[in-house]
């Protein structure tokens, strides 16, 4: 069976019963049909623990093209912890339908470790990607209709409309608009042409990219939605300050765009183990991590449950990004860390080509490389305190053999447990040793500490993380990234952490290097402000922030049946 096919045969609860059992009233939710509802700001105390409940993070070693199932172990380890009689709640990003329509599919899950409705999740949903599209686009129409309009009135009109020049710079317009879809033909674009405003270099980015999405993630109240939105600075003037978001009275009517969108998402898993879905930002190209808020209210309702959160790509994306952005913000520190990784994206980073015919000696050989990868993914996990448990997901094809050298090799490279996880054919139960290696692992405790203080220069801390993490022998700043890093720190925004964009494919910047890449120097070709978020974004390599489509797209297999039912969604 496919997995929208395991999906459509399952027997959702209605969310008012997942929520019932949450110890949420009717009052504390509202329904978006009947397996669907958002969870009210104030339906728990967000402000404290509530028991002792465990953060636990999943992570990956270095993923290859086609994913490795974070999202399945996410999931399945979730679903286990439930069957095992530990109160558990998932909280997992909002799939983008760049990808979903793209090469990589959906990011509901697979197999029987899957959120239900499986469509619904990767497609609209509740609407939220929808809402910061259109927050973040107001604020681009706000830009242009402000250039256009000083351009034709004197300072004495603008005075009469209760309206002061900002004298915007043209060439020094930072904001660019979005679109939730992966079009590379948007990348560079010029608006204003045909006298339709002030023409000007610009592009777009796809909506997880968007710092209006790292704000809804990083916010923890709708006043901190409001104060962020109005601290984002979208232009330069012709004296070198920032315009912001405030400065063009544009940050009220974003902040009543996103009302709706601050409230995460109730769903459920196959077993009907509570997920709160919240937020999507890219770990490549964003900081790749759920909300906070989701996080908050998760932990306000388990008591002293297992809280099992997923963070995009490897460990030197999305789990240092949780570490040093959102966990800056807010407060919780992991207790452990699921290093998810996959007999086939071992071979991959032992050398193993893509099409291969080669005898068992061989794909040995490539597993054993392979490892060193993994080792250094669980090394960045340490570097922050924190003990990483190794969950071998199982696929069709891995043999008895390779799952034991895996397992067997584990402890070896710094792991505190190694365990097979097998969710996906099995769903929880698949899971069950995972769970109880998370559960020990979890009352070892952990030692959770940054790797750089907000005093710390801006250009030492993307050399901290490129050497600590990534294994760079230092960093080349372009003469732009140095003007740049100079610039942002004389303005004041020194003391922010930084969200580095680069290749998720690789421990570098470079996607071909597989494995365990040494001796390289990290180029930053630019860095870009995102004040209301609060982090700066060094630019790595060739990395771009609006994918494109593959020659043959995912979308090309999705359509409706006689009945109205989507079909070939994946």
């Amino acid at each position: 069976m496919s997995d929208l096919d395991i999906a459509r045969a399952a027997t959702p609860e209605p969310a008012a019963g997942i929520a019932s059992r949450l110890g949420l009233s009717d009052g504390d939710i509202d329904l978006y049909g009947r397996h669907k509802a958002k969870i009210h700001l104030d339906a728990v105390d967000r402000r404290s623990r509530g028991g002792q409940g465990k953060y636990v993070v999943v992570t990956a070693m270095t993923p290859t093209r086609y994913g490795e199932g974070k999202t399945t172990t996410t999931l399945g380890l979730s679903q286990a912890l439930n069957a095992l009689g530990h109160t558990s709640i998932a909280t997992i990003r909002q799939p983008s339908m760049g990808p979903t329509f793209g090469i990589k599919g959906g990011a509901a899950g697979g197999g029987r470790a899957q959120v239900i409705p499986m469509d619904e999740m990767n497609l609209h949903l509740t609407g939220d990607i929808h809402a910061v599209t259109a927050a973040h686009n107001l604020l681009s129409a706000a830009l242009d209709s402000r250039l256009y309009h000083e351009e034709r009135l004197s300072d004495r009109r603008l005075r009469r409309r209760g309206l002061k020049r900002l004298d915007i710079d043209p060439d020094r317009v930072v904001w660019k608009r979005v679109v939730d879809l992966g079009d590379r033909a948007l990348r560079e674009i010029v608006v204003g042409e045909g006298g339709e405003g002030v023409r000007r270099r610009s592009g777009f980015d796809i909506t997880a990219a968007s710092e209006v999405m790292a704000i809804l993630a990083l916010a923890s109240d709708l006043g901190d939605l409001r104060a962020r939105l109005g601290r984002v600075v979208a232009a330069f003037d012709r004296a070198g300050r920032p315009v912001t978001a405030e400065d063009l009275g544009a940050a009220g009517a974003m902040a009543v765009l996103l009302k709706d969108a601050m409230m995460p998402t109730l769903m459920q898993t196959l077993e009907n183990t509570p997920v709160l879905v919240h937020a999507g930002p890219f770990a490549n190209i964003a900081h790749g991590n759920s909300s906070i808020v989701a996080d908050e209210i998760a932990l306000g309702l388990m008591g002293d449950g297992y809280l099992v959160t997923e963070s995009g790509f490897g460990a030197d994306c999305g789990f240092e990004k949780l570490c040093h952005v959102k966990c800056r913000y807010s407060g919780l520190r992991p207790d452990c860390a699921v290093v998810v990784a996959t007999v086939r994206a071992l071979k991959s980073h032992g050398g193993a080509p893509e099409k291969r015919r080669s005898g068992a000696a061989e794909e040995m050989a490539w597993l054993d490389e392979g490892l060193h990868n993994l080792a250094a993914n669980i090394r960045i996990v340490g570097e922050f305190g924190v003990p990483a448990v190794v969950a071998l997901n199982r696929f069709t094809g891995d043999t008895d053999a390779e799952v034991d050298r895996v397992l067997e090799a584990a402890p070896g490279l710094g792991a505190a447990a190694a365990s097979v996880c097998d969710v996906w054919a099995r769903g929880g139960a698949g899971g069950a040793e995972l769970a109880r290696a998370v559960v020990d692992t979890c009352r070892s405790g952990s030692s959770f500490d940054f790797l750089y203080g907000e005093e710390t220069p801006l250009r030492d801390k993307i050399e901290t993380v490129a050497a600590r993490i990534y294994g760079a022998d230092g960093i080349d700043l372009s003469p732009e990234a140095e003007g740049t890093i100079e610039r942002y720190e004389d303005l004041g925004f020194g003391s922010l952490p930084v969200n580095m964009a680069k290749t998720h494919l690789s421990l570098s910047h470079d996607p071909e290097l597989r494995g365990v890449p040494s001796g390289f120097v990290l180029p930053v070709r630019d860095v870009v402000l995102s004040a209301g978020a609060g982090f700066l974004v060094p630019l790595c390599g060739e990395i771009r922030r609006m994918p494109g489509l593959p020659s043959k797209p995912a979308f090309m297999n999705l359509d409706l049946d006689a009945d109205g039912e989507v079909v070939g969604l994946a």
